[in-house]
Formats: C-alpha cells, structure tokens, sequence
C-alpha cells in the first residue's frame, strides 16, 4: 500500500507541468459494468498428455530411418520409422516364384485328373489310378494354398516394417537410430496425443462445491503469458491424505509449442456468484506488480488501483472501491497516459 502511495504522490508532484505541455491524449474508453459472477482462486497445475503411445515393432528387423525428431508434431498414419526390407523383398520375390510353379503343377494334376476321371467313369482304369490322380490334384492345390499364406504373412510383415503414427501428436522420446538392430516388441518412440492435452491442478476441498464438469476455465500457460479456455474434464475422485487436496482434471487445446511438466496457472472459481465491476484487461496497466486503471475526470486521466477478484479470459472482476458501474476506464492508449494529462476521447468500445 505504502508503495502505492508513493507511486501517486510522485506523479501528482511531477507530471502537472509536464502534462500541460502536452497536446491532449487521444484515448478509447468502455464504461464499467456489473455482473453476477464467482470470485476466482488461481492455482498451479502441471501439464501433461492424457494420452501417450508408446510405440514398439511387430516385425525384427534393422532400422533404416527414423523420420521425425523428438518435439516434432506428427499427424495420424505419418511414417515414423522405416526398417530395412531388402531381405524380406527377396523372400517375397521367391514366394511369387514357387507361387507360380505351384499354379504350373496345378494345371498340369488337374489334367490328368480329368482325363482319368473320364476314364474311370468308362471302366478304363482302376479305381487306385483314379484315387492316386485325384490325391495329386488335391495337394497341388493344398500347396498352392499354403504358398499364398505364406506370401501373405510376408506382406503383412512388410507392410509393418513402416511403423506409422497412431494419431495426431507430439514426439515425446526417440528411442532408436537408423542402423539399430530391433526385436520384436521394442519400442521405439512414445507419442502424446495433441488433442488430449490436460493440467492437472490441485484444489482445496472447500472448492469443489463450485465446480462442475463441463465448466469453462481460464488457464495461463505461464512460460509464454499466454491465456487458453480450459474445459473441466473430471475431478479425482480420491483426495490427497495429508493435504486433503483434490486434483482436477482441466482439457485445453492443442499447442503448437509445449512440453509435458511444464506448469499452468489455472484461475478457478472459488465462492457463489456475487455483483462485480467488470472492465477488459485491456484496461490494466502494471507499477511495481500492482494493477491500475485509468479513468477520467474532468477531461483529465485520473488514475485508480484495483483489486483483481476474477478471471474472465479477456474480462476480468474487481472488488468494489474506486471502481464503479458506468464508470468510463481507458482501453487504447493508457500505456501512454499520465495522471492529470489532458485527454480526448476518439473512441468507445
């Protein structure tokens, strides 16, 4: 408080020559206004990816690229990694050939039998002849089968020697490099879905009666200062022993530059709906990390402070004090402003 009023005082000695020799400020104004809202709490939460794939290899093999960089974004189906196929090619080639030798011997057993069978019929063979025939025309059809079974196993495997993004995401690990040689199972890279990015915050008990799922939050991601609309998830349904907190479960979209562990301030609402003084944040200006607002007075820019009691993504509700409805506070211009220069209104919003 004291620095508060230091902070008045030095301006209200020092700027009233100095705003006389300026041309009035143009400036653009909103008029105060209230409404019913809750007051909101802020809290720390972390975070992290709700859904994460670690993916492994089907097929042993040699890798021979790995396409993406950890941190890279990927979308559903991109190629991730590539294993070396050249020996699978040549088996695949091969069992096309025995393939076709097998269609071949097939022709050839079917005809025979057929000329048998018309044979058979007229008593001109024995019936072992017959029997003998018709068992070679059944197996060169079992071993054409079996061929084609096996060629579709070695397609499948070549198929899954491109290992493929299971969804949109973000490359969390790289576990492996071209040249590695991989089992089965090995797992290669980890993904975390983009669209189920989550901060998990933890609240005290005495707030829960105000939340609800479904509900709008506003949620700063603190490394970049920039705010996103989070949407209520879920709650835990387990407190924590000790400190009988309650972590929330808190949606937000998706990012193009983030990383789990990172931390989030989320603004919660923290009491019933109650009469507040709401103006844009466009309105706040900063002094030794307390807030103010410009407002006018006889044509003047006479400056208030104000106490902050919720967060309304663009809007924001102070208590009452200084700040009243219909009041006019500058929005455009106040980082330029003065208390006791002389303003012009070119503007209202």
């Amino acid at each position: 408080m004291r620095s508060i009023l230091i902070f008045l005082i030095l301006f209200a000695l020092v700027t009233p020559l100095h705003a006389r020799e300026q041309p009035p400020a143009s400036v653009v104004i909103t008029q105060v206004k209230s409404q019913k809202v809750s007051q909101t709490q802020s809290v720390i939460g972390i975070l992290y990816y709700d859904r994460i794939s670690e993916v492994s290899t089907e097929v042993t093999g040699l890798v021979q690229t790995v396409l993406p960089q950890q941190g890279a974004h990927v979308q559903k189906d991109d190629i991730l990694v590539k294993l070396d196929t050249e020996m699978l090619d040549n088996e695949i080639s091969l069992k096309k050939i025995h393939i076709a030798q097998n269609e071949l011997l097939l022709q050839n057993t079917k005809k025979n039998f057929g000329r048998l069978e018309t044979l058979y019929k007229e008593s001109g063979v024995s019936e072992k002849d017959y029997d003998d025939a018709l068992f070679t025309f059944q197996n060169a059809k079992l071993a054409k089968q079996a061929r084609q079974e096996e060629l579709a196993t070695l397609l499948i495997k070549k198929k899954r020697s491109v290992i493929r993004a299971p969804f949109d995401g973000i490359l969390l690990t790289k576990d492996v490099d071209s040249g590695a040689w991989v089992q089965q199972g090995k797992q290669l890279v980890s993904i975390g879905s983009s669209n189920d990015l989550f901060v998990r915050a933890p609240i005290g008990e005495g707030l829960l009666r105000y939340l609800k799922k479904g509900q709008n939050i506003a949620v700063i991601l603190n490394a970049f200062e920039k705010e996103v609309q989070g949407v209520v998830e879920d709650i835990d349904p387990v407190a924590d022993v000790k400190t009988k907190n309650i972590f929330v479960k808190i949606r937000i979209p998706a990012q193009e530059i983030i990383a789990a562990n990172m931390s989030a301030t989320v603004h919660l609402p923290a009491s019933t709906e109650k009469e507040l003084c709401i103006i844009p944040r466009a309105a706040l200006i900063k002094f030794q990390g307390k807030d103010f607002v410009y407002t006018i007075k006889d044509d003047k820019a006479a400056i208030l402070p104000v106490h902050i009691v919720a967060f309304m993504g663009k809007k924001i509700g102070v208590a009452s004090g200084p700040i009243m409805p219909g009041m006019p506070v500058v929005i455009e211009g106040n980082e330029r402003l003065r208390p006791d220069q002389a303003v012009r209104v070119s503007g209202e919003k």
